[in-house]
């Protein structure tokens, strides 16, 4: 018979596991697909432990549905699936066997969305939807403030559904400008009588390799998701919406999606012929495991509020690694390829994208002819 949870804690066996399991996750760093360059295998391998602060958040401080509570899986240093630099995410782990309240205040930010989702990268590779509420249809305070009630039965007032399969709640608070719109203020907290917290040790070890699943699985799904994308190259083609819903996408955005590949002499021109009245949209640059490149130093993303606009209402963006002189330019921060991903935001057309890369001189600057 096997070594019992309580043994395995107490002779060290469960940590030798745990480490050995985190080694082994490294091995989609490795795969055949991904770039060959010192560069990005030190961004690969700081991803996985990026994925590994996710896993324990996500796995073991806030693991209980019984418990929940906000964290993040993607932030400033945390980053997964080509998130938005222009995004807040906030998640919690919660269960349709139980009821939930949010309690809020609005904030300023353009859009807010929570969704239930079912499924989890650590599990079966998916956060499949099972509910969605957002700020179009909430109910809010005059001063701000709003509840919404998580459940599988519906319910009065603001209602986010849920299933008896569902696992996890995602909150997406997306802003045009940081500097000035306020984020929402948010809590959670499970309805019904109080139970124990104290921790489990037999729950230890289970959950220190779902975190590590977490890490494994998530890297190797977006890893397939680039080896997809080669097949178009330097095109923002209309993704498969269903299989970005089933990654945990939000369901009032149509995702365009692609991956990009540059030489020292080339760029990227990108052309949106006209913008949608209604919504909103962004347009963002990634790296090959399709972390967002770092907003915090450089200019690589772009919305309404910090792009500008052609004089016949058309949109031009241009992903170069030196500045063309051009009002929409994007830093490539010394990548040559990465993930990019143009979102329609609440829009009901998707005007088509038209993408061309083009030969620059030393100074940066092409000919448009």
């Amino acid at each position: 018979m096997g070594e019992s949870s309580e043994q395995r804690l107490l002779d060290g066996a469960a940590w030798r596991e745990f480490c050995r399991a985190l080694e082994r996750a490294g091995d989609a760093v490795l795969r055949p697909e991904t770039p060959v360059t010192s560069f990005d295998r030190a961004e690969g391998f700081r991803y996985l432990t990026r994925l590994l602060r996710a896993g324990l958040e996500s796995q073991l401080e806030f693991a209980d549905p019984r418990f929940p509570g906000f964290f993040q899986l993607a932030n400033e240093t945390v980053k997964i699936g080509n998130d938005n630099p222009d995004n807040v995410y906030r998640n919690a782990n919660i269960s349709g066997r139980y009821r939930y309240r949010i309690h809020g205040t609005r904030g300023d930010a353009p859009y807010l969305s929570f969704g239930t989702k079912g499924g989890g990268y650590e599990s079966d590779g998916t956060m499949v939807p099972t509910g969605q509420i957002d700020d179009e249809t909430m109910q809010v305070a005059a001063d701000g403030s709003f509840e919404i009630t998580v459940s599988c039965e519906r319910e009065p007032g603001n209602w986010l559904a849920m299933e008896p399969h569902t696992t996890q709640l995602v909150v997406r608070e997306t802003f045009t400008d940081r500097a000035t719109q306020h984020p929402a203020r948010l809590s959670i907290e499970r309805l019904g009588d109080p139970e124990d917290d104290t921790l489990d040790p037999e729950q230890l070890e289970a959950a220190l390799l779902r975190a590590v699943a977490f890490v494994s699985g998530t890297a190797n799904l977006f890893v397939d998701w680039m080896e997809g994308y080669a097949a178009h190259p330097n095109a923002l083609p209309s993704d498969d919406q269903e299989k970005c819903q089933r990654a945990g996408g939000d369901a009032n955005i149509h995702y365009c999606q692609s991956r990009w590949q540059l030489g020292p002499d080339e760029a990227l021109v990108i052309d949106v012929p006209r913008i949608p009245k209604e919504g909103s949209w962004n347009f963002q640059l990634s790296n090959f495991w399709m972390e967002s490149l770092d907003y915090r130093r450089h200019r690589v993303h772009l919305n309404p509020h910090t792009a500008r606009l052609e004089t016949d209402g058309s949109l031009r963006i241009v992903v170069a690694h030196r500045d063309p002189g051009i009002a929409n330019w994007l830093e490539t921060t010394g990548h040559d390829q990465g993930g990019m991903l143009f979102r329609w935001i609440g829009c009901e057309e998707h005007p088509p994208i038209a993408t061309r890369v083009v030969k620059v001189g030393p100074d940066g600057r092409w000919d448009p002819a």
